[in-house]
């Protein structure tokens, strides 16, 4: 498991989780910043500085936020 940005990072698309990130694994897309899920640590960090509040625990994101764990999948999958 791992960490998901869901939301409220397409209105802010703050680099905070970026810059604490220890092993780099935030990527910047278009619209939003999304985690590789397979260099993740969860360690916690990236959750920790968001100013919004946009990253949760894959097993705690809320259902109406479930997209934005497949919407991660298929950024990785075409990068």
């Amino acid at each position: 498991m791992s960490f998901v940005i869901t939301s409220p990072c397409i209105q802010e698309k703050a680099a905070e989780c970026v810059e604490v990130c220890p092993v780099d694994c935030i990527a910047e897309g278009t619209d939003q910043f999304y985690i590789d899920p397979d260099i993740c640590i969860d360690c916690g960090a990236c959750q920790a500085v968001c100013p919004v509040e946009a990253i949760y625990h894959e097993e705690e994101v809320p259902e109406v936020e479930g997209k934005y764990i497949r919407k991660a999948i298929e950024f990785y999958k075409n990068i």
